[in-house]
């Protein structure tokens, strides 16, 4: 029992610390390269640009099949990715203190380029870190797994969010970004360190096998009627979250909260309650396992929206605020954990790079496309009644439960099972 354990805590370290690697690049190309190019005077305009440069996190889904084909040997078929794409952004980030933020066409040319390259790689490890937590942890700790992945990334966050700018203020930008790259350059001992993954049965032979392998195996596997409804599951799931979380911001400040009242809470506040939730999430997955796990924390999810109504309808000032956010994201941690334990749950070791990224990406639309018409909704119906439409939004992802993720059963129907689906 002392060596199941031993080994069930050392997989949940390895995919925090890889939680931690993946969020930090992303807060460099985004929070601290913003922060530099604005302290610099360089116009709000180019600044405005820098986020085409992070389009590889939209795009990975088109090179992630070159993992499955190639895979590095040592250490493993995905840490051997994730050491490379660390061993490479240590260094970019760390050269990117060397930047001179200007409207010199040469310097915003030079920091267009880095932030490119810099996307490029993140989104490879991202396709990595995926792929190696889903082949990693069995069933029973895919929840605490995904909830300790997310605190991990939401730590790198706040460490180079927070943290970055603190250290900026006080002894100028390059030393906020070689403080990134050392954190990242610590990890690099815990990619080395972490349990090694099992071989697989058949390993992708061809770069066609690679890129068409994935969908067949998944429609076989799920069977052509219960794919489609797998996939809906995912792209419907979390639609309640990317609707409200559209129009929080804009909610809040046309009640009249004012800035520092809203940053407060939105920033600190609903950091550490979605990092509250997602614990207990993970905690609740292991004891009741998947299917349950979906049920209840897509009911916690409607009643986070339904605290946003109340606020609504009945002004309940600063404390409704704080009760309505704290809720919100507590329940919003909760079926994060369980969404990406779901992901793992239906990819083949064989494909999970990009089986993952597919299904990732499909979510994705959830959050733009679905909620894209959120402000017009909100504004021709108002407040009250549209927080009531987001939570009327589960309606769909609970039918499709209802013939994908019985109560009285543990798992997705359709998802990986190992005893039964060859590698």
């Amino acid at each position: 029992m002392a060596d199941k354990s031993s080994g069930s805590w050392r997989r949940l370290t390895a995919v925090t610390a890889e939680g931690v690697a993946s969020g930090t690049p992303l807060m460099v190309g985004s929070k601290l390269l913003q922060g530099w190019l604005t302290a610099s005077g360089v116009p709000l305009a180019l600044i405005g640009l820098i986020p085409l440069a992070e389009l590889p996190y939209t795009l990975k889904l088109f090179w992630a099949p070159l993992l499955d084909r190639w895979p590095i040997a040592w250490p493993d078929r995905r840490r051997g990715w994730l050491l490379l794409m660390q061993l490479i952004l240590v260094p970019v980030i760390a050269a990117m203190a060397l930047l001179q933020p200007s409207t010199n066409p040469a310097s915003l040319t030079t920091i267009g380029i880095a932030a490119l390259v810099l996307a490029v790689c993140s989104a490879t490890q991202d396709i990595a870190v995926d792929a190696y937590r889903t082949d990693l942890l069995p069933e029973a700790e895919r929840g605490p797994g995904a909830a300790g992945a997310t605190l991990g990334y939401r730590a790198a966050m706040l460490a180079v969010g927070a943290g970055g700018f603190l250290l900026a203020d006080r002894f100028g930008w390059p030393a906020a970004f070689i403080a990134a790259a050392a954190l990242l350059a610590a990890v690099v001992p815990f990619t080395i360190w972490a349990p090694a993954l099992q071989p697989v049965q058949h390993p992708v032979t061809s770069l066609r096998q690679a890129v068409l392998g994935p969908t067949r195996e998944f429609l076989f596997r799920a069977g052509p009627n219960r794919a489609w409804q797998l996939l809906l599951l995912v792209l419907l799931y979390r639609w309640p979250d990317g609707l409200l979380n559209a129009m929080a911001i804009p909610f809040l400040k046309l009640q009249g909260f004012s800035d520092a009242q809203i940053g407060l809470v939105q920033g600190g506040w609903a950091i550490a309650a979605t990092m509250a939730g997602t614990v207990i999430g993970g905690v609740l997955f292991a004891r009741i396992g998947m299917n349950r796990s979906l049920w209840l924390f897509a009911i916690a999810g409607v009643c986070g929206n339904l605290t946003y109504w109340a606020l609504a309808q009945f002004n309940w000032g600063f404390g409704g605020l704080i009760a309505a956010v704290s809720l919100e994201n507590l329940s919003g941690g909760m079926v994060g954990a369980v969404f990406v334990a779901l992901l793992m749950s239906l990819c083949n070791p064989r494909f999970s790079a990009t089986q993952y990224a597919l299904l990732s990406g499909i979510y994705a639309l959830s959050r733009s496309l679905l909620s894209a018409p959120a402000g017009v909704v909100a504004g021709n119906v108002g407040w009250p009644m549209f927080f009531l439409a987001t939570a009327a939004a589960a309606i769909p992802a609970f039918l499709l439960m209802l013939q994908l993720t019985p109560w009285g059963e543990k798992e997705a129907r359709g998802a990986f099972d190992p005893s039964l689906d060859a590698t």
